[in-house]
């Protein structure tokens, strides 16, 4: 009562009442009363305003002496006089200091007497061992901590470092001692400013100690009840001590979270649809400042876009205050609507970008209307914008594609908003744009010269974007700005202004410098301090959690692992995060072997923590997810437990053969084992406690919260989607690598927040269906059916979705949405799923063809797999479908189908060649002869984005050049029937559109057309390379001859060296179909364009027909010798039997070189039949021949030329020179044949070795026809006057023939060898006959002594009618005879 009644009457006397009211006055009316150097003063020259200030700082000293007075010896006794003064002057002070004013807490005077006397009070008080005088001198302290501690660090850490912590390190100090101080401390630590204080102003400064540090330090080994048994503690005082430990600790996180909260983003408060935290852009900088580069890549990209131009258009439109109109103008193009859509494309539309570069485009597109600041309708707009760029630019941009316009568009924007928002303070670099852009352009790089000079552009002058002030985006309160513009300080704030004169008497004792206290006021400090401490405050959880089912302890352990773990999140601190959600998954004790059977309530409600830290840090939990989901996925079986669900309903369970379970009443069934039930024999009355014990995971708390994980996904900014997707397929795949018993939770979860999700902006998008597409393609190859069919399904489902948004034209979405049926279809061998992804795609084809662009490239790529299919159903369905969109969807939509043409003709071409299903072949041919149609009827929406393609040749490149291609392929690998089918369409469609075609398409198309001579050249078996030959090669020589003598103006240059080449390679093969094909076509080809050759193709042709010649003369036939000679006489069986031998030991190597003679043998005789037909048309010479031997007959040589037939021959075209070189050929042929034929003995070893037949062989019509063929072109010369400069060598070379040729003629024993020569001899003697006297002369005198001795020989009675004509003429040129009388009649013959 004493105590109490000095203290009140003290503080109300005026004395202190009058220094608050002159701190109330003093800014009105100052009074400087100053002490004289003589008074009692504390300092000579000390000044006061007030004499009651001076009797205040008297009356303060005064107090703290007595305070220090000290106690006598022995035990204090409470009542002895020194304890009741201490104690009061104590209680006074602290009076005083809690209601101090702003002068006394400002005042030097005041502040060096607090350190002078007050603190060296306080360090003797604070040891002291009675209970009350220590506990006033921690309220003391507290009061300095919070009222003065800018003027007393030195101070505050000695007190610290000296008694607080020392009295909780040490194990000498009392319970009681240890409890005040941790009560003390609690007070502490639940202010954030003093807390952060302490850490700036001691751990980080060189010369004070960690106090922080070793706060953290003491605490965690308090809350983990370490050394409580040498203090010999009750179980309750260590328990409610532990508990205070805890509090402590989670109140020191809890301010940590405080001081950094304007850094979070809780994102269920971002309620749109793929919105991003408005400061993404900054805190990726700050998430990795050691390691990271803010711009990293794209992967940022997204998150940042949309962000940016939140930031940008809430910059923007402070100043920039346009027209409402203008405003509703942008939402209205943005919106989703239908009608909104075609209004805005048709808006788009009309502008022209043609010829612009892509930065002017944008800035011209961007002046229109303001830019709405919803990242969905931004999408829109930025996506028609690329489409509409390339359309406009085809084939003149560097981009692979209309996403790479898109993302670049988005960059620019970001770009602008970095470059040009006074907000950012660290301004994008080149480099880290460049950096930001890598990868864009379909997996390459854009130029850097090209993203160079579009940062100088946009660094030059900012595009101009009209935003509107209202955003969908969230935006924080300003603080954000400022919380970022924090991130970007330096860590220290080294401008405060520092307390002037506060090193006095006791700082200079413990250190020389200058130590100002800092206040601190950066965000980032907190990062330092977790990374500092995180250590202890984990292992104080943990062992908490572990050690004690106390709830309190439980919660205020949860309550610091949720803290931490947001800390880590907002610094994005990896290692210390996942630390921390690894501690909170295995507390769940739903992922460690322990299982289940040992869960609590704390570890119900560590689940409830896990779920919590799910739904509101899910932004920044990065690789964190799995634990988590993890966690999700096996909470799902106990669940099914809990509720006890049977077995046979949890997925998987396995099936015995009668439909029973596998699971028997002594054997647990896997679900059990999976959750860590040890297996084997199991107490079933133990799985029910079980049971209850985890009932609660399945209450409706919980089922909620973790539906909300998913469906609250939407909520995720760009990047932690990325990762939530990516880890809830990992789980996945675990789930499902069970052989037995496969679960499908996190499948079906993928699936649902696909559903969820596909709203994103399509950049979003690219990068989770990319993870997800990839899980699809694993599960799709399942080899467990019912796992395989699931996802198959889901995609359809997701399929259908998707395509009902549509795409613009250039991108690529659809394509890399689809792809997975592709890799399903490839990689999965079960017909089961196979028939269900070609019914998939079926009905898509069926139900939204009209949405479809890019990704009729999958669709045509999953039904060529099924093409090659063995399944009838299988190649039935795709095929139909597949015909559908040939006939229909092509009809309706064809420029939406174009750009997947090819992959349509080659599919159709795979179907053609699935030699199981022949009549699909045959139609799979008419529909590629219905393709053509299209190309021919729409060659002006063939385009191309490849920069190589010239404009006009894109309808080759695109249409035409598929289709031929794809029919060679067919050639070339199909049976007789289809391959025959396919090369007459290949040749009708040539025939058909050829007149359309350039010059340098043709070079292409026979490139592909001769491949089919170029099949045979590859060695194959012998029968069905002959067949090849005798059918298809056979077939295409022909088609090509009559396609070049349709199209001969365009094909002279392109085509007829490859036709020449080609014929000689037919001459060349063991092939007398194809060989006789080859001379014919030849013949076909000349005969019919001849007339409007030039003199070089006439060169070529000769040179052909030369080259053919010399290579078909069968040399071998005149030095073949048969293996082993004769020895002696044998009689005929010995011969018989040796010719067998003979036979089966030559075998086949030479029947196969006889076989190749003989076809040479042939060509020669088929060569020179070309050769006369070409020069003189067919069946001209026989004609000739027959009128010769008729004139004969009627002993009458009619002198007249036939004209009418000779000269539709190309005589007439060709050179003399020309006609020699055939000529020479001829004359060649006929000497060779000669040489056979008078070689009697190998001609007859030829025979007995098996050579043609029953009698010897000859070469008697090569003989005479190559010599007939001869003599025409030499007497066809010798007549044409046009001819003159060549008569003397034509002259020349008949002498020198036809004297050799009847001199052989006189050789001949063989009567039947003579009769072949009748003809020849008939033709000749004609000739001869028909030339001019002065020449007969010439002829005659040469020949004379021949034809007489040929006199002698038993000739035909026409051949010796002539021979008398011929006589009788020499008589009269001669001038020996009289020209005899003309015979009645002869001048009419």
């Amino acid at each position: 009562m004493y105590i109490t009644h000095c203290q009140l009457s003290l503080y109300n006397s005026p004395l202190f009442s009058n220094v608050h009211l002159k701190i109330q006055n003093k800014q009105t009316k100052p009074l400087h009363l100053t002490e004289s150097g003589n008074s009692s003063g504390p300092t000579p020259g000390a000044k006061f305003s007030h004499i009651l200030q001076k009797d205040a700082f008297l009356v303060f000293r005064s107090l703290c002496k007595l305070s220090m007075k000290p106690l006598s010896d022995g035990p204090p006794d409470p009542k002895s006089h020194e304890l009741r003064s201490k104690i009061l002057s104590l209680q006074l002070l602290l009076s005083i200091l809690q209601n101090a004013g702003p002068v006394f807490r400002t005042n030097e005077m005041f502040i060096n007497a607090i350190k002078q006397y007050l603190c060296v009070a306080l360090s003797k008080n604070g040891v002291s061992s009675v209970p009350e005088v220590f506990e006033l001198s921690l309220s003391i302290f507290l009061t300095l901590l919070s009222n003065f501690k800018t003027h007393l660090k030195m101070q505050i850490e000695v007190f610290f470092k000296e008694i607080f912590l020392y009295i909780l390190e040490t194990s000498t100090s009392s319970f009681d001692h240890k409890w005040m101080v941790i009560q003390t401390l609690t007070r502490i630590c639940a202010d954030a400013q003093s807390v952060v204080d302490i850490y700036v102003n001691y751990d980080c400064d060189l010369n004070a100690a960690n106090i922080f540090e070793r706060l953290v330090n003491d605490l965690s080994k308090i809350a983990q009840g370490r050394g409580s048994q040498e203090l010999g503690m009750t179980n309750i005082q260590e328990l409610s001590l532990r508990k205070k430990g805890l509090e402590c600790l989670v109140s020191i996180l809890k301010c940590m979270v405080e001081w950094s909260k304007d850094q979070y983003v809780n994102p269920n408060s971002q309620t749109t649809l793929g919105q991003e935290k408005p400061t993404e852009q900054e805190s990726n900088e700050t998430k990795h400042p050691e390691t990271i580069n803010r711009y990293g890549s794209l992967n940022s990209l997204d998150s940042t876009a949309s962000s940016g131009i939140g930031s940008y258009s809430t910059q923007m439109s402070g100043t920039d205050n346009p027209e409402q109109f203008e405003t509703q103008v942008g939402e209205f193009l943005g919106d989703n609507d239908k009608f909104n859509k075609e209004v805005m494309y048709a808006y788009v539309d009309q502008h022209d970008f043609s010829g612009k570069d892509f930065v002017s485009a944008l800035r011209m597109f961007l002046e229109g209307f303001r830019l709405p600041g919803e990242a969905q309708k931004i999408d829109r707009l930025m996506e028609k914008f690329a489409a509409r760029y390339l359309e406009c630019n085809q084939g003149q941009t560097l981009f692979a594609s209309a996403d790479t316009a898109y993302v670049l568009a988005y960059s620019i924007i970001m770009l602008t908003t970095d470059l040009h928002s006074p907000q950012v303070k660290n301004k994008m670099t080149k480099e880290q744009y460049i950096k930001m852009n890598r990868g864009i352009n379909d997996s390459k790089d854009l130029p850097e010269e090209y993203l160079s000079a579009i940062y100088n552009e946009i660094a030059g002058k900012k595009i101009s974007m009209k935003e509107t002030k209202e955003l969908v985006i969230p935006t924080k309160s300003s603080k954000q700005n400022v919380a970022s513009e924090k991130q970007r300080r330096l860590l220290y704030n080294l401008e405060m202004e520092q307390m002037a004169k506060t090193a006095k008497a006791l700082m200079e004792a413990v250190s020389h410098v200058q130590a100002p206290f800092t206040s601190a006021t950066h965000l980032e400090h907190v990062r330092p301090m977790f990374k500092l401490a995180w250590t202890p405050f984990l292992a104080a959880f943990s062992v908490g959690l572990q050690d004690c089912d106390d709830t309190e302890v439980a919660s205020l352990c949860l309550e610091g692992i949720r803290c931490a773990i947001r800390i880590a999140c907002i610094f994005s601190i990896q290692l210390e995060r996942d630390a921390y959600v690894q501690a909170l998954a295995r507390f769940t004790l739903l992922t460690v072997s322990s299982g289940i059977t040992e869960m609590k309530q704390k570890n119900i409600d560590t689940i409830k923590t896990l779920i919590t830290v799910a739904h509101t840090d899910g932004n920044y939990l990065g690789n964190s997810w799995h634990e988590i989901l993890k966690c999700i996925s096996q909470l799902e079986l106990a669940q099914l437990i809990g509720t006890g669900v049977k077995p046979r309903y949890i997925s998987g369970t396995v099936r015995g053969r009668e439909g029973s379970f596998t699971g028997t009443k002594d054997q647990a069934p896997d679900e059990f084992v999976g959750l860590g039930l040890v297996g084997g024999n199991v107490d079933w009355k133990q799985i029910a406690s079980i049971q209850e014990s985890i009932g609660e995971t399945s209450s409706q708390s919980v089922v909620v919260a973790v539906d909300r994980i998913f469906t609250g996904s939407t909520r995720l900014d760009g990047n932690a989607i990325v990762d939530f997707v990516r880890w809830l397929c990992a789980v996945s795949m675990d789930e499902l690598l069970s052989a037995t018993h496969p679960r499908m939770f996190s499948l079906q979860k993928i699936v649902e927040i696909s559903y969820y999700n596909m709203g994103r902006i399509r950049l979003q998008w690219s990068r989770i269906w990319e993870v997800i597409g990839d899980h699809f393609n694993k599960v799709g190859c399942n080899p467990n059916e019912d796992v395989a069919i699931f996802a198959v399904d889901s995609l359809r489902q997701l399929s259908m979705k998707f395509l009902e948004k549509g795409e613009l034209a250039n991108f690529r979405f659809q394509k890399d949405f689809l792809r997975p049926f592709e890799h399903i279809m490839k990689r999965n061998r079960s017909p089961t799923i196979r028939d269900m992804v070609v019914r998939c795609i079926a009905q898509m084809v069926n139900s939204q063809a009209a949405n479809i662009r890019s990704g009729w490239k999958n669709i045509f790529s999953v039904f060529h797999l099924a093409a090659s299919d063995q399944d009838e159903s299988i190649v039935e369905l795709a095929f139909q479908t597949t015909g559908h969109i040939v006939t229909i969807v092509f009809e309706k939509h064809f420029p939406a189908t174009i750009d997947s043409f090819q992959d349509a003709v080659k599919c159709l071409s795979e179907f053609a060649c699935n030699a199981a299903f022949p009549d699909t072949s045959m139609e799979a041919i008419r529909l590629i002869r219905h393709c053509a149609k299209y190309v021919s009827d729409r060659p002006q929406e063939y385009t191309s984005d490849d920069m190589n393609v010239a404009p006009e040749d894109r309808v080759w490149v695109r249409g035409w050049f598929p289709i031929l291609f794809e029919l060679s392929c067919i050639i070339n690998r199909c049976k007789l029937d289809v391959r025959t089918r396919g090369l007459t369409v290949m040749f009708e469609i040539m025939k058909t559109y050829g007149h359309t075609y350039e010059k340098h398409w043709w070079q292409d198309l026979f490139r592909i057309v001769f491949r089919i001579f170029d099949n045979m050249k590859l060695p194959e078996q012998q029968t069905e390379k002959a067949e090849w030959m005798t059918t298809t090669c056979n077939h295409a020589l022909y088609a090509i001859c009559d396609v070049f003598t349709q199209y001969l103006e365009v094909l002279s240059d392109v085509l007829l060296d490859d036709i020449f080449a080609q014929l000689y390679w037919c001459v060349q093969q063991d092939n007398e179909q194809l060989a006789r094909s080859g001379t014919n076509c030849l013949e076909n080809v000349v005969i019919l364009n001849g007339e409007k050759f030039t003199l070089e193709i006439w060169d070529k042709t000769c040179n052909c027909m030369l080259d053919i010649f010399k290579t078909t003369i069968p040399h071998a036939l005149l030095t073949w010798r048969p293996t082993g000679g004769e020895a002696g006489p044998v009689s005929p069986s010995a011969l018989r039997e040796k010719q067998l031998v003979c036979f089966i030991k030559m075998k086949f190597p030479e029947q196969k070189l006889f076989a190749a003679l003989l076809i040479k043998c042939v060509v020669q005789l088929e060569l020179i039949q070309t050769i006369d037909n070409i020069v003189f048309f067919p069946a001209t010479s026989k004609k000739e021949d027959a009128e010769n031997l008729a004139a004969a007959q009627r002993d009458a040589v009619d002198f007249d030329v036939h004209v009418d037939t000779q000269d539709q021959g190309m005589y007439r075209f060709l050179t003399s020179q020309q006609l020699f070189k055939l000529l020479d050929c001829l004359l060649e042929s006929h000497r060779f044949a000669k040489a056979f034929n008078s070689n009697n003995e190998q001609r007859t070893a030829l025979w007995k070795a098996g050579f043609k037949g029953k009698s010897k062989p000859n070469l008697l019509k090569q003989e005479t026809s190559s010599l007939a063929c001869g003599l025409r072109i030499l007497f066809r010369m010798y007549m044409d006057e046009s001819r003159t400069g060549a008569w003397d060598e034509v002259q020349q070379r008949l002498l020198n023939v036809c004297s050799e040729a009847l001199s052989y003629f006189l050789t001949l024993t063989s009567e039947s060898h003579r009769e072949a020569w009748t003809n020849l001899l008939l033709l000749f003697l004609t000739k001869v006959l028909k030339i001019s006297d002065e020449r007969f002369k010439a002829h005659a005198s040469f020949y004379y002594p021949l034809l007489c001795e040929i006199m002698q020989f038993d000739l035909i009675p026409e051949l010796r009618a002539v021979l008398r004509r011929f006589f009788l003429r020499i008589g009269v040129v001669f001038q020996i005879s009289q020209p005899p009388e003309q015979e009645p009649g002869t001048n009419k013959q």
